[in-house]
Formats: C-alpha cells, sequence, structure tokens
C-alpha cells in the first residue's frame, strides 16, 4: 500500500463534470410549528464542502496526487465558495462557459441526521459547452494530466459530443479515460478505461429491470454493457455488498465492503472513482485498485457529509482492518 501511495503521489488527474458546493444546515428540533404539521429547526451553524465533480478532484488531492478540476462556477457567492474551498486545497479550476447559478445542494440536519435536501440549479442546457469550444478549453490539460475523469451528475455539462471529442484528445495523448455515469441521460460512449456505475445505473446501462428482490443479475449485467459500451474495466458499486468487478464482460471477484460503520453514503462513488484511476494509473492490477479504493471508500462512509480520506487514514483504517482478522493457530501434524 505505501508503494502504491508513493506512485499515486507522482500523478495527475484531470476532472471534468458537474461542480456542485455542498452545503450543510446544522440544527435541533424540539417542537412542530404552529403553521404546519412540520418541525421547527433551530439552527446552529453552517458549513460548506465541495460536492460533485469537485469532491472527485478534492479526494485526487487529500490521496496525495494532483488535481485538477473544469465546470460551471457561477458569478454568484456559491461559486466563490466554491472556488475558494478548491484553491485552498491547491486545485487549479477551469470555470467552464455557461450561464446560470453554481449548482448548490443544502442539507438540513438535525442531530446528525438528514431531514430534508434543497436543491439550486439552472435548467440543464445552461450548463453545456459549445462543442467547437471543447478542444480549446481541455487539449493542453488533458496533454499535462495523467488521467482524465469524466464526472456525470446529470446536470448538462457531460454530452455526448464533450465526451466524445474529450476521449479523442485523451487517445491522442494516451491519457486513461475514466466515467462515473448517469444513464438516465442515455449518453453514447465506448471504449472507456473505466466506468463506475452503483448498482442501479449498471442495471439501466444494462437495459436490465429485475422484479424486486430477485438477486442482482451479474452475469447478464456485464456481458450487456460489455457488448454495447466496452469499456476495459467495469467496477460496479454495490453498497453494503461492495464491489463487482469485470473485465472483458466476464464477472471477476467481489471485493467485500471494507466499512466498519455507516454513517453517511454521500459521495462515496466519488472516493472510488477518485482512489481506482489513481490506482489502475499507478500500474495497479484491477483488483488491487478495487482493494485500494474499497478501503478508501470505507473510510469516507464513515463520516458524516461528502468528505475524502488521506493516506494516513487510510493506512491506520487497514491496519486496524488486519488486526480485527481472527489469527489462524498452527499445528503440528507431524
Amino acid at each position: 500500500m505505501k508503494a502504491l501511495l508513493k506512485k499515486i503521489a507522482k500523478l495527475h488527474v484531470l476532472v471534468i463534470g458537474d461542480v456542485m458546493l455542498d452545503h450543510y444546515l446544522w440544527g435541533d428540533a424540539q417542537r412542530i410549528s404552529p403553521e404546519a404539521p412540520v418541525p421547527v429547526i433551530d439552527v446552529d451553524h453552517d458549513t460548506y464542502s465541495a460536492g460533485g465533480a469537485a469532491n472527485v478532484a478534492l479526494n485526487i488531492a487529500s490521496l496525495g496526487a494532483r488535481a485538477s478540476v473544469a465546470g460551471f462556477f457561477g458569478k454568484d457567492d456559491a461559486g466563490k465558495r466554491l472556488g475558494g474551498i478548491l484553491t485552498r486545497m491547491g486545485i487549479p479550476t477551469v470555470s467552464t462557459p455557461g450561464t446560470g447559478s453554481t449548482i448548490v445542494k443544502t442539507r438540513v440536519v438535525v442531530r446528525r441526521q438528514q431531514l430534508c435536501r434543497l436543491d439550486r440549479e439552472s435548467p440543464s442546457h445552461q450548463y453545456a459547452i459549445d462543442p467547437g469550444r471543447v478542444e480549446g478549453l481541455f487539449n493542453k490539460l488533458i496533454r499535462q494530466a495523467d488521467a482524465v475523469i469524466l464526472s456525470d451528475y446529470a446536470k448538462g455539462l457531460i454530452t455526448d459530443d464533450l465526451i466524445a471529442r474529450v476521449t479523442s484528445l485523451a487517445r491522442t495523448h494516451r491519457r486513461f479515460v475514466a466515467l462515473d455515469p448517469k444513464p438516465r441521460r442515455r449518453l453514447s460512449f465506448r471504449k472507456l478505461d473505466l466506468i463506475t456505475p452503483n448498482r442501479k445505473e449498471a442495471l439501466e446501462l444494462a437495459g436490465l429491470e429485475p422484479a424486486p428482490h430477485e438477486p442482482f443479475p451479474s452475469a447478464d449485467v456485464c456481458a450487456r454493457i460489455h457488448r454495447q459500451y466496452r469499456p476495459a474495466h467495469l467496477v460496479i458499486t454495490l453498497g453494503e455488498d461492495g464491489m463487482l468487478l469485470s473485465q472483458r464482460g466476464k464477472v471477476g471477484r467481489i471485493i467485500p465492503t471494507a466499512a466498519r460503520e455507516v454513517y453517511d453514503v454521500s459521495g462515496a462513488g466519488d472516493t472510488a472513482i477518485a482512489a481506482l484511476t489513481l490506482a489502475l494509473c499507478a500500474d495497479a492490477g484491477l483488483e488491487e485498485a478495487a482493494h485500494f479504493a474499497n478501503a478508501a471508500a470505507g473510510v469516507v462512509v464513515g463520516k458524516f457529509g461528502t468528505a475524502t480520506v488521506t493516506p494516513a487514514e487510510l493506512l491506520a483504517h487497514l491496519a486496524e482492518e488486519k488486526q480485527s482478522q481472527p489469527q489462524c493457530a498452527s499445528v503440528n501434524v507431524n
């Protein structure tokens, strides 16, 4: 693990996608409003963190690599605040052309339980990039990076044209390309190095709708996704069931979850694609990369809110995991 982290520290990853500001309202509720049957929240304080593609970039930087992020930062207080969070982590930002407001997700949290979420965003077409501007925006950035992650949150920035043009530029410079897809938008892509859908997204990509409570149809899903999209590596994140690995349409191993305690799964997918991309670009095999990413995600879900993991936290987590495993006594058979 230390050797892998040392290689990761030499990498630079460009993240392109839907950046957003995560806003948390922390408070308590001890009474019901006289105006409606709803709790009254006494707000104690606010916190802010980077979400979406910006959180992917934060995870890359937190794991010791260099990160850059490109997305729409509105000319508003939220855009300035989000840019400031990234700047303080040493992450250069590229604001893509568009109109409207910075995407903000506000979560109301009462006694560490999320009560509701409020989303602020503009219509998706306002975040799209003119295809003719893609090369001018990204050619130099891709050439300077070791890998590109396309982080799609279905907000409108990631389009068929953008994927095709970014992938073409990456292939020209022999760069790794990963995608975290949102298949409800039916984007077109083929032959990427890595895609990381979750359970629901994998079923949508495969065009399957199993009946409730049926087992996850692993073989069918992997075969269909490979036939349609031809990814070099497919990693399906299965929540508490871990990660399913697949290459060439065949079901590989399932890596059990590394989480000890789960407080919040927000951003776990961001951690997974960041860690998988870094490990694969550091010459790890798919199984080694998945163990690395699984451990990283296991740390993150033990924190509240969108979060990141550091190398020190990761090594400590793995050390605790090793100590908790039962030891087999040696037996003399002579």
